[in-house]
């Protein structure tokens, strides 16, 4: 700010002695910006700024014809064309003149919609990463369901975006309101709408089973119109920054455990954004009572698909392989897959059952069923040993390449890697094969060596073997415990044993010597 004085001087120098402004500022030592606000707010017109000619003058025209009739035309395209008619500027400055003279498209105004308590809720797939479980590296996929009133928020992870999870995602969100809304809103991905062609829509039959069980009416919007569902979208950008980012996990149950506890805590005790008055639990529990009750009995979300199992009693599914009996090879089976279980079936009949994978080539196997396997072929013996070799310890077939090379008998080195699996596992034995191969050392002994190396490193107390052989003798071997009683006298140092002492406990195997003893 300047003094009433100073403006006065500046008014005076620029009327009475006519200095231009440069001349004031210079000599008042002012900014020029600063003489020429005193001269605007006393309603000084300010100067028109010298036009200067530029090269693109005579082509103007011509630039701003072609732009409006093709608003997205390229600055490189139109460059090649005023220079074939004979504009020599620069790429660069001509660049920045279209950008100038480009026509703006009028931004778009929207109406902030407000709905009903319960009668609408948005729903999205979110990214969030990838999660490495064993050899496979899974998209992280968030499955976010908000209530568009009061902004109560379901979020969970799932390690993909099929329609099995889509699904599993809805019963579980409906199971944590305890309710489900009249509406849900979603964009056009493929869970939802298979083909869209302006109004007519084709729904995935999946979700309208889903909506039948439910009783709420699924409703895309239009495309390309993220827009109309900003709740969610906002929603999954809070979920981001408020809940995801720097947390820790140790597994995907972990995480989703973390989830619950944030929705149920902190994502329910924030302020709601229409209502800062008011919390989102509260206007939920206003909102519970609009909302449509849920039916007895949840809707079914198995994966359901057809496999069929070739020469080896193995089903694939989900990039892991799941054993039947030896049976059903050449046949078709029927896959039901749930969030942690895989179960295979024949018709009504319950094939095998296992725990869900989401490993990448790993083999899920029923004990069973190999046994049954091996016992009725004989030969099925060292391919099934092999095959257990190679995918508890992967490097096992590099040390049987070394092996062979070198003569060595694979049947012994077989079985003694066999039984260092049993009793070390799987990681201990990967762990020394790899150092063995790293030393050029592919014999049993170095693996050994290698496994009780580092068993001492980490103090591991060594591995007691607790099967017994299948004799029955030795199962039904009854042992009497002996009396230490008897050793006492055996502790006696060697010092204190008299060999002419009378009274010295004699040994049970000691007999009286026989003829020509000494």
């Amino acid at each position: 700010m300047i003094s009433r004085a100073l403006e006065a001087e500046i008014l005076r120098l620029h009327h009475a002695e006519g200095w231009p402004i440069g001349t004031i500022a210079t000599q008042l030592r002012l900014h020029h910006g600063t003489v020429r606000r005193v001269l605007a707010q006393a309603g000084v017109p300010a100067a028109a700024p010298a036009v200067r000619a530029t090269l693109v003058d005579p082509y103007r025209a011509f630039i701003l014809q072609n732009l409006e009739k093709y608003p997205s035309l390229r600055a490189s395209r139109l460059y090649t064309m005023v220079r074939e008619r004979g504009y020599r500027g620069a790429p660069d400055h001509f660049r920045a003149i279209v950008a100038r003279l480009r026509p703006r498209p009028m931004a778009e105004a929207y109406l902030r919609v407000r709905t009903l308590p319960g009668e609408q809720g948005q729903v999205d797939w979110a990214f969030f990463g990838k999660m490495r479980i064993g050899r496979a590296l899974r998209p992280l996929m968030a499955f976010v369901m908000v209530l568009s009133y009061s902004r109560m928020t379901f979020l969970r992870f799932y390690l993909n975006a099929a329609t099995g999870n889509f699904l599993r995602g809805h019963v579980q969100a409906f199971a944590f309101f305890e309710s489900c809304p009249r509406v849900l809103l979603y964009d056009n991905l493929k869970s939802a709408v298979l083909e869209r062609s302006g109004d007519a829509i084709h729904y995935h039959p999946r979700l309208l089973e889903l909506a039948a069980h439910y009783h709420f009416q699924p409703r895309p919007v239009a495309p390309a119109r993220g827009n109309e569902k900003g709740r969610v979208e906002r929603t999954i950008r809070y979920a981001r920054d408020a809940f995801f980012a720097a947390r820790t996990y140790r597994d995907l149950e972990d995480l989703n455990a973390q989830a619950l506890a944030w929705c149920d805590g902190q994502a329910a005790d924030r302020p709601c954004p229409e209502d800062r008055q008011q919390s989102v639990r509260a206007l939920f529990a206003l909102e519970r009572a609009h909302l449509l009750g849920l039916p007895e009995n949840p809707f079914p979300t198995d994966e359901l698909l057809a496999v069929q199992v070739g020469k080896t009693p193995y089903v694939r599914f989900d990039l892991n392989d799941y054993s039947v009996p030896h049976r059903y090879v050449r046949r078709t089976l029927t896959v039901l897959a749930s969030e942690h279980t895989v179960r295979i079936v024949d018709g009504n009949e319950l094939v095998a059952s296992h725990p869900r994978s989401f490993d990448r080539g790993a083999q899920i196997e029923e004990p069973a069923h190999v046994e049954a396997l091996v016992s009725h072929k004989r030969a099925a013996r060292a391919h099934r040993a092999q095959d257990r070799l190679h995918h508890s310890a992967p490097s096992a077939g590099a040390l049987f390449l070394r092996a062979a090379r070198r003569g060595a008998h694979l049947g012994s080195l077989t079985r003694g890697l066999l039984r260092l699996l049993d009793s070390h596992g799987g990681q201990a034995l990967e762990r020394a094969i790899q150092a063995a191969l790293a030393e050029d050392a592919a014999h049993l002994g170095a693996v050994r060596h290698f496994i009780d190396q580092h068993a001492r490193a980490q103090a591991l107390a060594p591995p007691i073997a607790v099967a017994l052989p299948a004799d029955p003798r030795v199962r039904e071997l009854s042992v009497r415990p002996h009396s230490l009683r008897d050793y006492e006298q055996l502790a006696r140092s060697s010092d204190e044993y008299d060999p002419d002492d009378q009274n010295a406990p004699s040994s049970d195997n000691d007999e009286p010597a026989g003829p020509g003893a000494t």
